[in-house]
């Protein structure tokens, strides 16, 4: 038997901006740049709503529902991991404060897993036109980012709709960038 060929990219498969939600990455102490450009990028196409969805990793997804959200438990089942809740609340009123006096309709999902697969599948179950999540920032992430590649580029190898990456900090012309 052949190797099996993921679909690939095509007219056929677009989801039109105009009108369709988009999904935009949240992790703890982001910049608002990243949501207030998603807000801008959801009036320029009069999108119907954005749902910002933030990925524990530290857990994985039992459930996944038609609403793009999902029932998740720790990885290791021998930690009780009872602050998930509270990192939720506080993400939430972080999202909560960004989106004060706009417009735009949003939601927020806690996923998990990974990041890339978690927000794919929230994509698909709100039939999303595209992602915008910030880049990440700081020196610890070259490492990781060398090895696992970042979720912009996990997202953008792994499914089909557009990435809007959003810089958080940009580095001087002659300064280093952090991979470099």
């Amino acid at each position: 038997m052949g190797q099996r060929v993921p679909p690939q990219p095509h007219p056929s498969r677009l989801t039109d901006f105009a009108g369709q939600p988009l999904v935009v990455g949240v992790v703890a102490d982001q910049a608002p740049i990243v949501a207030l450009t998603a807000v801008s990028l959801a009036r320029a196409t009069g999108a119907s709503a954005l749902y910002f969805a933030h990925v524990d990793t530290s857990r994985y997804a039992d459930v996944e529902h038609p609403d793009g959200s999902v029932r998740h438990l720790p990885i290791d089942p021998d930690i009780d991991d009872a602050a998930w809740p509270d990192r939720e609340a506080a993400l939430t009123r972080m999202v909560d404060e960004w989106m004060e006096g706009q417009d735009v309709p949003w939601h927020f999902r806690y996923l998990a897993g990974r990041p890339d697969r978690a927000l794919t599948h929230l994509a698909r179950a709100v039939d999303a036109a595209a992602f915008v999540v910030g880049t990440r920032v700081g020196r610890h992430h070259r490492i990781a980012d060398f090895v696992n590649g970042s979720v912009s580029m996990q997202l953008s190898h792994r499914q089909h709709r557009p990435v809007v990456v959003v810089p958080v900090t940009v580095v001087d012309w002659e300064g280093k960038a952090p991979w470099e």
